[in-house]
């Protein structure tokens, strides 16, 4: 089996990421799974804006998280981002988010991204430039 494409990220858990409770808020670890993507893409040639210039956007269509542990003021954490292999014309990712003094897990997520043309349509092929992408990293077409 060949080596997943695997990226991380390190954030901060800052102030306004924290709610009343002084954990932070639920809505706010999307933000960090965002910063997964980018240090994704900046690792393995996929960024946003390569994206765009091959003509498409891609929407976070699903969106699941599971909540271990909170996370606190101050705390580090690290953002690790594996890219699912496909052969639909989608980007799935699988995060998990853990503390970096112990590596003690605080949340596990996952996302699906279409492809949609900037005229808002959604793309059912697999884009050309992403079939490239895929050779360059030795994803084989036929998995799942």
């Amino acid at each position: 089996m060949k080596e997943t494409l695997t990226a991380s990220a390190e954030v901060e858990v800052h102030f306004y990421d924290i709610d009343a409770v002084r954990i932070m808020w639920h809505g706010n670890y999307v933000k960090y799974l965002e910063n997964g993507r980018e240090a994704f893409g900046k690792k393995f040639g996929l960024e946003y804006m390569d994206i765009y210039r091959n003509g498409y956007i891609v929407p976070v269509a699903d969106l699941h998280v599971r909540y271990l542990k909170p996370a606190a003021l101050g705390d580090r954490l690290t953002v690790e981002t594996r890219y699912v292999p496909c052969n639909s014309a989608k980007l799935m990712f699988d995060y998990t988010i853990y503390q970096q003094n112990d590596r003690s897990v605080v949340a596990e997520a996952s996302t699906i991204q279409l492809f949609m043309t900037e005229d808002g349509i959604f793309e059912v092929s697999v884009p050309g430039f992403y079939r490239q992408w895929k050779k360059k990293w030795n994803i084989m077409e036929n998995e799942t």
